[in-house]
């Protein structure tokens, strides 16, 4: 299984010019795409318009072009099911992002919470616990929650 996720990696982002630099970013890349992939997938059933937040998520963070956005959700996807827990992407996230960064990924995950138009307690759940482990402050999590559903009724 592991070597499967690894051989999909490989495939997705081809070993580049800049070496461990582009591994680093390769694996933020992953843990943030696995997080965004979570949220996603705590609803029972996949809504299209969750997967359009999450590639739009992925393209405005890292600069990915459709068909490496895909490629990655695809990616996140198997390694979010072979996972156990957070703290494995939440530390990589930790370690990268200043709090901007990371207020503005509670923002991202928000957005896909909401973009079906139903918060489950699940989803909310899963918002808390995420947010906890990327150490965000209470008030920045709510106004990052209240700015991405102004932005979702206002499309």
């Amino acid at each position: 299984m592991l070597q499967t996720l690894k051989d999909l990696f490989d495939s997705v982002f081809a070993p580049a010019a800049g070496g461990p630099g582009h591994a680093e970013e390769h694996t933020l890349q992953l843990a943030t795409a696995v997080l965004l992939v979570e949220v996603m997938r705590a609803d029972v059933e996949i809504d299209p318009a969750e997967r359009a937040e999450v590639l739009s998520a992925l393209r405005d963070k890292f600069k990915l072009s459709d068909d490496e956005a895909a490629r990655l959700v695809e990616l996140a996807h198997q390694t979010s099911l072979a996972s156990s827990d957070f703290f494995q992407f939440t530390s990589k996230i930790n370690e990268a992002f200043d709090m901007e960064d990371k207020i503005r990924m509670v923002e991202h995950l928000w957005r896909v919470a909401y973009a079906d138009g139903v918060l489950t307690a699940h989803e909310n759940h899963l918002m808390r616990r995420v947010s906890d482990l990327l150490h965000v402050p209470h008030g920045a999590y709510i106004s990052a929650k209240m700015r991405a559903k102004q932005a979702l009724r206002a499309e």
